[in-house]
């Protein structure tokens, strides 16, 4: 551990963004960096707490108090070496996620949790920063070739894990660009894109091959593959979005989410506008923007249009309000039910609760406004909560642009899932065991949202590692891979 009284003596003191009108201003990222004094003061308030339960919040399975004690100490190489040894991709997760292992931190039963992913990711900022991080390469080859399809974490994460193994990994990505829901679906305030090119140059230098512009399934079909790989992996993502099923749902203007900030997110890696929205521009500015979805991929939807210049923004969550602050004594170590505020809806949202959309209102096959109406949450008679309409409590809300960030159902059936002929869990997810992660298909194996179901990047990462192991022990009988 650290100072054994820090927890006593050092209040939690987080990173701070750039004042709201400033970040508006630009698609870079807002959040200031500790200085390394204080990120070593905050390390300095893990406590010796016996059990850290922070390890069952992290599905990476990092060695918070290992590294937060070694960054107390100044030795900021070796907390780099431990982070590593768990998660391939600290700089991702130490923006975009929500850090569970917060949540399950000891000192947070009575007091303010420790900064974990503040350590986290000034660690591997520093890592960069010094030149510590280099390719690592295998010693020797195995001669076995693996097909990965997809780029997001999951892809990421077995890829590299399998060229450090000594295989000769392939990533196939259908975009234009690599990175998945990383490049394309999280916004550039959040998590710039060049944090991505960085780790595909040391991929390509430790032997990971990247193909753009390839959809497996329709472009370049899985029996292909097979015949030119050992191994296919298919980490795809749960890419098929949750639709409103309204009327007027037809409407122009009543958009996925991520048709949305695919568009930005191209715009800001310099693509013209006619490829950046080929089927035609989406655009916030000067519009009544509704976002319907209370999640993450909602709160992107918000910064995004703000930053575009919408004249008002409203977001739309069916579930009730959460309380302020959780019961810590009932939901402690798991991941709490309570009322979050992102930093983008700071920036200026108006949010509503427990509303359904009954319908999409339009003037010239364009929508103007949402039909909406307010539901309470009733125990049935089987003691499970059921949404019920609030009689006389219809409104509308002025729309001319809706985004729907209600999630995802699972992978798109069309493609890869269909051409790779593998069973389906009856969530529609690619059927594979977190023993094993082969598929039904002999020599498919599956890993990620595509096999797990929509979830958060740090998993993505964990059964990227994880699928990437079960692959080694399939091709060589036995695998030195840390699962």
């Amino acid at each position: 551990m650290g100072k054994p009284t820090g927890f006593l003596e050092i209040e939690r003191h987080d990173r701070t963004y750039d004042k709201v009108g400033a970040r508006l201003k630009t698609w870079k990222e807002f959040v200031k960096p500790l200085p390394s004094a204080e990120v070593g003061q905050q390390a300095a308030r893990c406590m010796d707490c016996g059990i850290p339960f922070c390890h069952q919040g992290c599905p990476v399975n990092n060695q918070i108090p290992d590294f937060n004690n070694l960054v107390y100490r100044d030795q900021w190489r070796q907390a780099l070496e431990n982070l590593q040894s768990t998660n391939n991709f600290p700089e991702f997760t130490g923006r975009v996620c929500p850090a569970p292992c917060e949540t399950s931190c000891t000192l947070n039963i009575d007091d303010n949790p420790v900064t974990i992913k503040t350590i986290e990711c000034q660690i591997v900022d520093r890592g960069w920063e010094e030149a510590w991080i280099t390719p690592q390469m295998s010693p020797r080859g195995t001669g076995k070739r693996i097909a990965v399809v997809g780029s997001g974490p999951a892809g990421l994460a077995c890829a590299q894990q399998l060229a450090r193994a000594g295989h000769a990994p392939t990533v196939f990505e259908k975009s234009d660009r690599i990175g998945g829901l990383l490049r394309y679906g999280i916004p550039d305030f959040k998590m710039e894109k060049h944090l991505i090119d960085r780790r595909i140059r040391q991929m390509e230098a430790e032997g990971v091959i990247f193909r753009t512009g390839f959809e497996v399934g329709v472009t370049v079909s899985v029996q292909r593959l097979l015949d030119d790989y050992d191994v296919l992996v298919m980490a795809g993502g749960a890419e098929a979005p949750r639709d409103l099923e309204v009327p007027g749902r037809e409407l122009a203007g009543v958009h996925y989410a991520m048709e949305f900030l695919t568009q930005q997110n191209k715009r800001n890696a310099g693509d013209a506008e006619a490829v950046a929205a080929p089927t035609g521009t989406l655009s916030a500015a000067g519009k009544h923007v509704v976002v319907i979805g209370g999640g993450d991929t909602g709160s992107d939807c918000i910064g995004t249009s703000n930053r575009q210049g919408a004249a008002s923004v409203t977001q739309l969550e069916i579930m009730p309000q959460p309380p302020e602050r959780e019961n810590k004594a009932l939901t402690w170590p798991d991941w709490p039910l309570k009322l979050r505020t992102s930093s983008s809806q700071e920036e200026g949202c108006e949010r509503d609760f427990a509303v359904i959309t009954r319908q999409a209102v339009g003037k010239d096959s364009r929508i103007t406004a949402l039909e909406c109406a307010r539901v309470e949450w009733v125990a049935g008679a089987d003691g499970r909560m059921q949404m019920r309409e609030v009689e006389g409590s219809t409104f509308e809300l002025k729309a001319d642009l809706v985004l729907l960030a209600m999630g995802f159902t699972g992978p798109r059936a069309a493609g890869l899932v269909e051409s790779g002929a593998v069973e389906l869990d009856p969530r529609g997810n690619v059927k594979a065991s977190v023993a094993d992660y082969q598929t039904s298909v002999r020599n498919i194996f599956a890993c990620g949202d595509m096999r797990r179901g929509q979830s958060l990047v740090v998993w993505a990462i964990r059964e990227g590692r994880q699928c990437a192991r079960a692959v080694d022990e399939h091709l060589m009988g036995a695998s030195k891979l840390p699962r």
